[in-house]
């Protein structure tokens, strides 16, 4: 190395790395940081353990950038101080680290502590871990209790019985503790500490203490509690939780809660609470608090719950979706917000499979109808995203007569990425509504978009083109496309004439050689002389987009374009003499234009065709 010392050599001594870790540059100590395993291979497993683990203890005063890195660096340290037997000598650095003020330095001290506990045994456990645990959530500042929270879940499962015991005593009085945010963080790490326990401590133990969360005084502690109901709820099976009031009370509570963000936490996992909750609690509770929280004052908890509609209405009856839940659902699709109305249109479909085909049309397309009208663009979006559903259900024709009226506005609308948007789903469309309908009442429409003043929607009109093709076939893409797109290639408009070149460029990689022969090339042949300079250098880029793509079509044999339906129609030539004979010759013709631009790609296109190294500027 630069400096000739060689850092692997087991004598490099740790004083280098102490004076790098005093060093004044923050980047020089990130490094050293980020050196440690290296310095700890070079070490050995004894002097890292005698030597630099207390070192770093020692040295819990650096930026917070430095702290974070050290934190996530000895979370993977175990195999350099010796294994799982010495696992416990890391845990008292990480214990100054997740007392630190700064919270991503303690997160990521948590994480590190919990994955050392992992490795550690059941004897290192009870004898350095838990303690650690206990020293944390027992000190005076705020932030060791915090991290303290986190570190209860992972012993627990290696801990003896009476040391479980302890541990959920000094969890509860972090439940209770008078700070908010240590509060706050108990009710975050709950659930997963309830997880580990059966049934009857839960019952016991977990529901008071949920109990008192659920009903704190900081709305940021009860959002929490959300989750905690959720894991609760799982641990104790269906049969038992009517007879646990407690429970159902903090349910209830929750649903009505004053503050618009625990009824948000409730309304977004509402298909969670349902699933662990018994059926007689569903139709008794969770029904009329689905409808009550459908109507809830606040736009983001109406659109939250509105996320859960077809999660939710799978678990109840088709009676009470129809008479107790449909109505309500219905009064949506005329929010006063245009964000309910949208999460609405991507879930609104999934109801058609629950309905059946009668409900689904009585209930359902009215309400596609009107938003398919609505003056918001995402909400008639998404209900077009999701259509297969309804397809499945009612089958193409009744939809048809609702969808197109919706398409069209869309296809026309003032905003051009409105436009743009509409023309990204069509490929969707088409797949779902099949080539007839397509034919029938969607072709002209995309054909329009090639023409359009704004030329991301002339670039999306062919790109979508493209995509069609792959939908319906090359055959298809012959008959309904091509012809109509080197049509354009005539037009008196030179912006027609331009989409024809990256139509051109566009589709052929997805069509035939024999498309390319008897449609594409003789369009090709008028744009080579075309007036406008512009025209003639994107033939030129267009000729090399072909002689790419016939380059890599099969060259065996010769290619007959009706050859299904047994025509005798003449033989097309093979990719390679399409080149040479058809192509070659007009990009001679350009590369002694006039324009420097086109002269450019036109020699660009004939050294493609040539094998030789491609021209990168003019």
């Amino acid at each position: 190395m630069s400096d000739g010392v060689d850092k692997t050599d087991e004598l490099y001594p740790i004083a280098v790395l102490i004076d790098e870790l005093k060093h004044d540059d923050v980047l020089l100590r990130l490094n050293a940081i980020h050196r440690l395993s290296t310095i700890a291979l070079a070490l050995g497993a004894e002097r890292t353990r005698d030597e630099l683990i207390p070192f770093l203890d020692e040295s819990v005063e650096d930026e917070d950038e430095v702290l974070t890195a050290l934190s996530e660096e000895l979370g993977n340290f175990v195999e350099y101080v010796g294994g799982p037997e010495w696992g416990h000598v890391l845990l008292s650095p990480l214990e100054n680290l997740a007392a630190i003020e700064e919270p991503l330095v303690r997160e990521k001290a948590v994480e590190s502590l919990n994955k050392i506990c992992e490795e550690l045994s059941s004897q290192q456990v009870e004898e350095y871990f838990i303690p650690l645990t206990i020293r944390l959530s027992k000190a005076d500042w705020f932030t060791s209790k915090i991290s303290a929270t986190g570190l209860y879940n992972v012993p627990y499962k290696k801990a003896s019985p009476p040391m479980q015991e302890q541990l959920r005593q000094q969890f509860g009085l972090l439940v209770h503790d008078e700070t908010p945010m240590v509060r706050r963080q108990a009710a975050n790490n709950l659930a997963k500490f309830v997880k580990e326990m059966p049934a009857t401590i839960v019952v016991e133990e977990m529901i008071p203490l949920f109990q008192h969360l659920a009903s704190d005084d900081q709305d940021s502690v009860r959002l929490l509690t959300v989750e905690i109901l959720i894991a609760i709820a799982e641990v104790v099976p269906k049969e038992q939780q009517s007879s646990h009031g407690v429970l159902l009370t903090a349910l209830r509570s929750l649903i009505e809660d004053k503050s618009w963000r625990v009824r948000y936490m409730v309304a977004d996992r509402f298909e969670k609470v349902a699933k662990a909750v018994d059926d007689e609690v569903v139709s008794r509770d969770l029904v009329p608090a689905f409808v009550k929280l459908l109507k809830d004052s606040e736009a983001e908890v109406r659109t939250a719950i509105a996320g859960q509609i077809p999660g939710f209405c799978k678990l109840v009856d088709r009676t009470t979706l129809l008479n107790d839940i449909m109505t309500t659902v219905e009064d949506l699709v005329s929010d006063t917000s245009q964000h309910v109305r949208a999460a609405l249109g991507t879930q609104i479909s999934g109801l058609a499979p629950i309905l059946g085909k009668q409900e689904t049309i009585d209930h359902l397309l009215p309400m596609f109808l009107q938003m398919l009208k609505d003056e918001f663009p995402d909400v008639r979006l998404h209900i077009i995203s999701k259509l297969e559903l309804v397809n499945q259900v009612i089958g193409i024709e009744l939809l048809s007569q609702s969808l197109l009226p919706a398409i069209v506005q869309l296809a026309e609308d003032k905003q051009w990425r409105v436009r743009l948007a509409i023309i990204e789903y069509i490929p969707l469309l088409a797949n779902q509504l099949g080539v007839k309908f397509f034919d029938e009442k969607l072709s002209a429409l995309c054909m329009g978009w090639l023409g359009d003043t704004v030329f991301s929607i002339r670039e999306a009109a062919t790109h979508n083109l493209k995509k069609l093709t792959e939908v319906f076939g090359v055959e298809w893409a012959n008959e309904a496309i091509i012809p109509k797109v080197m049509a354009m290639g005539g037009h008196p408009n030179y912006l027609y004439r331009m989409t024809t070149c990256f139509a051109i460029t566009t589709l052929a990689p997805v069509v035939s050689l024999d498309v390319v022969s008897k449609s594409i090339l003789p369009i090709m042949d008028k744009l080579v002389v075309d007036e406008i300079p512009n025209i003639r250098f994107n033939v030129a880029k267009s000729y090399a987009e072909l002689i790419s793509v016939l380059k890599r079509l099969p060259n065996e044999g010769t290619i007959y374009s009706l050859e299904k339906s047994g025509s005798s129609a003449p033989p097309s030539p093979r990719g390679q003499e399409l080149i040479e004979e058809r192509i070659l010759p007009n990009l001679e013709k350009l590369q002694k234009d006039d324009d420097v631009d086109v002269r450019f790609f036109a020699t660009t296109a004939a050294a493609a065709a040539s094998g030789e190294p491609m021209i990168t500027s003019p």
